[in-house]
């Protein structure tokens, strides 16, 4: 191991004072319907985070233009979604199950979100929670699928999560859900997204310090100061050839 004999690594925390803002979480659903299901959920969502003290927007997806590698950045929906990351310091993901999967809704909403904006990476270390609901038995594909884009997103996803089946079944006409072991769960997972909010936000610098980064960051300052030297370095003036000696 000598090559890590230079190397530091600062693995406690460091003294920081504690943020005293609402926790800010934002909040994504993965449908278009007018009655939809995992809207209803994201809303009930949005209640109990507020009962428990945080400060909560919901995306609305309608308008937000497919995702096209950048042609459609300047779109005021993909500007309104990017504003509401970069404001969030966590994130609730809540779609449907369709074919196996997420929706194309809610993947195209994660596509619009870019791992970096400049020096800025919008979602790296930002706490997220997955929910999903079906129309029929009970399944984790979509939850599944979503955990991968979370660390694809480098985000600290929550352990627990939320499944809920026949979701038909389980809202009130009003659109809240009904006392069940589902709504249950759904506090669950809130009141845990909420303590890895409080435990991380103020040390999400730290938590994603990495190695590997600050070696490509301190070769690049090498390479730079080399390339300066090179050019402050004056140029040395070349000695007179000496003339031949006389026979």
């Amino acid at each position: 191991m000598t090559y890590l004999n230079n190397a530091e690594f600062n693995l406690l925390p460091p003294a920081s004072q504690l943020s005293n803002h609402k926790p800010r979480v934002l909040i994504l659903y993965g449908s278009l319907r007018a009655q939809s299901y995992s809207k209803k959920t994201a809303l009930e969502a949005k209640n109990i985070l507020t009962h428990m003290g945080a400060d909560v927007k919901i995306f609305n997806p309608t308008g937000l233009p497919m995702f096209d590698n950048g042609q459609s950045v300047a779109d005021e929906k993909v500007q309104e979604l990017r504003e509401l990351v970069n404001w969030s310091e966590a994130q609730v993901w809540c779609s449907p199950e369709l074919h196996g999967n997420m929706s194309a809704v809610m993947k195209n909403q994660i596509d619009w979100i870019p791992l970096s904006l400049g020096a800025v990476r919008p979602t790296q270390g930002k706490v997220l929670a997955v929910m999903q609901v079906s129309g029929g038995s009970q399944s984790f594909n979509a939850v599944n699928n979503m955990r991968i884009l979370g660390r694809w997103m480098r985000m600290l996803t929550i352990p627990n999560q939320s499944s809920i089946a026949k979701a038909m079944n389980e809202f009130n006409p009003d659109g809240t859900m009904k006392a069940s072991n589902f709504r249950n769960r759904v506090v669950d997972v809130m009141e845990e997204l909420m303590r890895f909010t409080y435990l991380t936000r103020d040390n999400k610098q730290f938590l994603v310090d990495r190695y590997s980064e600050r070696q490509t960051e301190q070769q690049a300052m090498i390479n730079n100061s080399k390339g300066l030297a090179d050019v402050l370095e004056p140029a040395i003036p070349s000695k007179p050839a000496a003339k031949a000696g006389c026979c």
